[in-house]
């Protein structure tokens, strides 16, 4: 059927989407969310229809992604046809009814995905189907391994490649912005991609960037390497393992993440990586909540990473409380500034030195705990941390004056003397959230007290701070909500935490992190 191309102006965030009339659609007899093929200036795709009750019946209406893909001008002929149903939904129907999947049906819906041959509906029924009927390690293996192959990768061309992750869960982890210096200062290499925040008040690139551009091409990433023997680098412009980039828009409004260790170890996989630290919070208010699930999580990862050929290390670390004190991408670049400068918390220090001397004692760096701790107080990780700012764009003289906060702020105080008992990371990171972080980047938080610090009645125990006076009001009637610090003399002296009634139920946000 030869029809004109009718360009809607429409994005559907990456899917490949064409609109047909009522008549036009029953004549090539297909229904809404059938496949369609087109063809055009020599190239073929196939799309997902919608059809509208009324639409010009010589016209196939095209989203963005389709008049990317072929070229097409307003008007152009182009043939469209029913298309046959990509064969990997039978095997994502196999999964739904509890069956394991092998490489072959593994790569096959990766590359369906990639291509957006499936709709937000299959591909919600397959990460569903894995929630529930869960992974094999093979299947594991099988997934991680087409990821890596549906996108590029990136070779520096020597060895090791260290690198660590967090599988996030704790407000204010800036612990990456001091363990790449830090190894890199030691002389190994550590080509750090990160994420942006999905549901967390900062990613590392939201921490990396007060600091310097992090939207980097592969060929730039290798220029910087070479200098400086590091990078701290967004990865959603790499196109390294890009199915997991749709599958994590898909999770997210599911409150689902099937997907947590292939999606991480794809990516250090496509990044080169021999040597990695996988950290994992636990504790109340982190993704595991108990030492049992860490462990059994950390074994995971060791496994999955022999079957990849990486050397994994787990850092089972605190996660009862925010790391440091600041919240929010300019708060925590000031923060991680100034400790590489002499002048940080003790806890981001001792967690940033512990899973730096992991990595030095994987690469046979014995003492490596020690080690670290040598280079962040001698000021080398300052001094490379400057150096990487400089190769990526950025201003290697900057001050801590510098990264200011939002203008407005906002003390809020205890209401009675004691210690603090709790910090309720969900609550912070949902404040900080609501303050305006991470989209402006100079909202946020910072603590002033952390767990069994003495407060004063009336002492300010945390301040918020936002780009404006509507935010920050907002904010201050969330926290007079959510009481994010527990109060008290001694632990078990309070029994009741909290009354919940039919109106009043606290909110708990589904935690996703890359």
């Amino acid at each position: 059927m030869q029809l004109k191309a009718r360009l809607l102006e429409i994005e559907a965030g990456g899917n490949l989407i064409v609109v047909l009339g009522k008549q036009k659609a029953k004549e090539l007899g297909v229904v809404s969310s059938d496949r369609v093929k087109l063809k055009a200036n020599q190239l073929e795709t196939m799309a997902i229809l919608n059809i509208a009750s009324e639409f010009p019946d010589d016209a196939v209406g095209v989203y963005r992604e389709v008049k990317s893909k072929l070229g097409l001008k307003e008007g152009q002929t182009l043939q469209v046809s029913q298309a046959e149903r990509p064969e990997s939904l039978s095997f994502v129907r196999e999964k739904i009814m509890g069956e394991k999947l092998g490489a072959e049906k593994m790569d096959m819906i990766v590359r369906d995905v990639v291509e957006r041959h499936l709709s937000d509906v299959e591909v919600a029924s397959f990460l569903t189907a894995l929630q529930v009927r869960g992974m094999s390690m093979e299947e594991t293996e099988a997934m991680s391994l087409a990821m890596v192959k549906s996108g590029k990768s990136i070779d520096f061309g020597k060895t090791p490649i260290l690198d660590k992750h967090s599988i996030g869960g704790v407000p204010g982890d800036k612990t990456t912005l001091l363990v790449v210096p830090i190894i890199a200062a030691a002389g190994y290499t550590i080509p750090k991609s990160s994420s942006r925040a999905i549901t967390s008040p900062a990613g590392t690139a939201d921490r990396v960037e007060p600091l310097c551009p992090v939207d980097l091409t592969i060929d730039e990433i290798l220029e910087v390497v070479k200098k400086t023997n590091a990078c701290m680098v967004w990865g959603g412009a790499l196109d390294l393992a890009p199915a997991d980039d749709y599958f994590i828009k898909v999770e997210y409004p599911l409150s689902i993440d099937p997907m947590l260790l292939p999606s991480i170890m794809s990516k250090k996989k496509a990044m080169g990586s021999t040597h990695v630290v996988v950290d994992i919070p636990t504790g109340r208010g982190a993704k595991m909540k108990t030492i049992g699930q860490a462990y059994q999580l950390a074994r995971d990862f060791i496994e999955l990473g022999d079957r990849l050929g990486m050397q994994i290390n787990c850092a089972v670390t605190e996660g009862e409380q925010p790391i440091g004190q600041a919240v929010g991408p300019v708060l925590e670049a000031r923060e991680a500034l100034a400790t590489l400068m002499g002048r940080g918390p003790p806890d981001l220090i001792d967690k940033a030195t512990s899973i730096a001397g992991m990595m030095l004692d994987m690469v046979g760096d014995k003492g490596g705990k020690r080690k670290a701790a040598k280079i962040l107080s001698s000021g080398r990780a300052e001094s490379k941390l400057r150096q990487i700012i400089e190769a990526q764009g950025g201003d290697s003289e900057i001050k801590l004056d510098e990264l200011a906060p939002g203008q407005k702020q906002l003390d809020i105080e205890a209401k009675k003397a004691g210690r603090v008992l709790w910090i309720n990371n969900n609550a912070i990171a949902l404040l900080a959230r609501t303050a305006g972080a991470p989209s402006n980047p100079e909202a946020g938080l910072v603590l002033r007290k952390k767990v069994w610090d003495r407060v004063s009645k009336n002492e300010a125990v945390l301040t918020i701070y936002a780009e404006n006076a509507d935010k920050l009001d907002r904010a201050e009637r969330l926290a007079e909500e959510l009481q994010p610090i527990t109060i008290g003399k001694r632990l078990g002296e309070t029994m009741l935490l909290d009354h919940v009634t039919k109106g009043r139920i606290q909110r708990q946000d589904f935690i996703l992190e890359r």
